[in-house]
């Protein structure tokens, strides 16, 4: 068979995909390796890349969480190594860097966050004192808060770890429960282990949590097409607008921001996109959460707009004293 999907290109030379190692990752990067075989008739070969934050003890807020899983894969990109890489849209920097281009944003993922328990309990059901495990200053914020308005008593624990790990604190009566993504554990094929998923207005997710980002070169024009097939129109607006809302509130990735922008429907037509954004203290003792209503964006400078518009309502009422040194 003779490749003529991408001019230029050594016939079927396979397109090699850059990820991360974690099982997470590379059952992300499979899906989407799956998908670009189908729109470029081409084979797809993954190539495993270690980041900073794969190897890194720390925690995420100590080492400064925007980056770390990202970084070596966009050098690799622009080295040449790789043709095309997937990252969890959560952890891209909100600046795209010069000779990249975000060739596509598949349709999301649940975004919502999950609780995976001992015995099978609830976020209501947690005995006193439960010990819950999460590696996000932005979910000790809105548990701790939720926690404080209902009464409930809950001790917040700082984890690292891949979601092995993870669940492993709880399979061992180290935690009483953990908190996840919706969407790692489905990507897996484990959201039976689900004990309570989470509403977004109990805990609103990270900014892009749920959705991948599939990054090329800005030079290769012919694959940055192919995988623009990808892309899902409603998703890119709603992660813009998301993003725009950190980036205007200068933070990153392990700041303690949450943000959800969904479509609103009249009926069968989506008419609106409602921006929900969080920032918080993580003892929970102070939340600012404001929400905006808008047109559905029609371009990436009205997705960011709203974006923006909110987190200035944000910051004026005190967003910035509650995300620590990296606030404005």
């Amino acid at each position: 068979m003779t490749d003529n999907s991408s001019p230029g290109a050594p016939a079927r030379a396979p397109l090699r995909l850059g990820t991360r190692r974690s099982k997470l990752a590379m059952a992300q990067s499979g899906l989407v390796a799956e998908a670009v075989r189908e729109v470029t008739g081409r084979a797809v070969e993954l190539i495993e890349i270690t980041t900073y934050g794969d190897t890194s003890k720390e925690h995420l807020a100590q080492i400064g969480g925007t980056g770390v899983f990202v970084t070596a894969l966009r050098e690799a990109l622009l080295r040449g190594e790789v043709d095309f890489a997937v990252h969890s849209l959560k952890d891209l920097p909100t600046a795209q860097p010069e000779g990249l281009v975000l060739a596509a944003v598949p349709e999301r993922e649940d975004p919502r966050d999950v609780l995976v328990a001992r015995d099978g309990l609830t976020f209501a059901q947690l005995p006193p004192g439960a010990r819950v495990g999460t590696g996000s200053p932005r979910r000790m914020a809105q548990l701790n808060a939720y926690a404080r308005s209902h009464g409930i008593d809950i001790e917040t624990v700082p984890i690292r770890g891949n979601v092995d790990t993870r669940i492993g604190f709880v399979r061992s009566g180290e935690l009483d429960a953990v908190v996840l993504a919706a969407a790692g554990l489905s990507r897996l094929g484990r959201t039976g282990e689900v004990t309570d998923f989470l509403s977004v207005d109990t805990v609103l997710p990270a900014p892009g949590q749920g959705a991948l980002a599939i990054e090329c070169a800005a030079t290769s024009t012919d694959l940055a097409a192919a995988l623009a097939e990808l892309d899902d129109p409603y998703t890119r607006a709603a992660v813009t607008a998301e993003r725009a809302l950190l980036a205007a509130l200068e933070a990153g990735c392990s700041a303690p921001v949450g943000a959800l922008a969904d479509l609103l429907a009249d009926g069968q037509t989506v008419n609106e996109l409602r921006l929900r954004g969080v920032v918080g203290s993580t003892d929970g003792s102070a939340l600012v959460q404001l929400s905006t209503t808008g047109p559905v964006p029609t371009s990436h400078d009205d997705a960011a707009a709203l974006g923006r518009e909110l987190a200035a309502e944000m910051l004026a009422k005190g967003a910035a004293g509650l995300m620590g040194e990296r606030a404005l």
